[in-house]
């Protein structure tokens, strides 16, 4: 199965994760939030985690990406969205928590619409159960025509979860 049932060890794992990347990145100006459907209560989801580092200056992210890859991440660029940068485990450092919790890493600028969709989509899904709801039932529709396949499941998010999180984001 694609998606999990909500579990509330999502927390845990989102906050696991924050401490290392806390640990890697201490004196540095950024902060380190919960996106995606594992940040929202009771939404099934697929067990993968999504973070988002966000800075202000443009300086600190050069820092930010030194220390991430000190720690065993590598720099995959933006992946085709603006202001977004994305940062994948290497596997040439260990790390028991960053190794087993299956996350995302994003690093994005404020004022970043990258981020502002996250953080109002977020924000939208838990504040509104008519919303958290129907996108979960979205999700599962679409996990259904992809035949529980995970590359195909991502593509059909692309083409039908986009214009419902659009609205959610003009609701807000």
């Amino acid at each position: 199965m694609i998606l999990a049932e909500y579990s509330s060890r999502w927390i845990n794992d989102f906050e696991a994760i924050k401490r290392e990347i806390g640990i890697a990145l201490k004196g540095l100006a950024c902060t380190i939030d919960h996106v995606g459907s594992t940040s929202v209560p009771n939404l099934d989801s697929k067990p993968i985690i999504d973070i988002d580092i966000i800075y202000a200056k443009p300086s600190d992210f050069k820092k930010i990406k030194s220390e991430l890859e000190k720690s065993g991440y590598h720099h995959t660029g933006n992946q085709g969205i603006e202001d977004r940068d994305v940062f994948k485990r290497t596997g040439k450092m260990t790390n028991e928590i960053l190794d087993a919790v299956k996350h995302h890493l994003y690093v994005c600028p404020i004022g970043s619409s990258a981020l502002e969709r996250h953080i109002l989509c977020r924000n939208f899904l838990r504040e509104n159960d008519w919303a958290r709801i129907k996108y979960q039932q979205m999700k599962y529709d679409i996990a259904e025509k992809a035949n529980q396949d995970r590359k195909i499941y991502a593509t059909l998010k692309e083409i039908y979860v986009n214009d419902f999180i659009d609205l959610l984001i003009e609701e807000e």
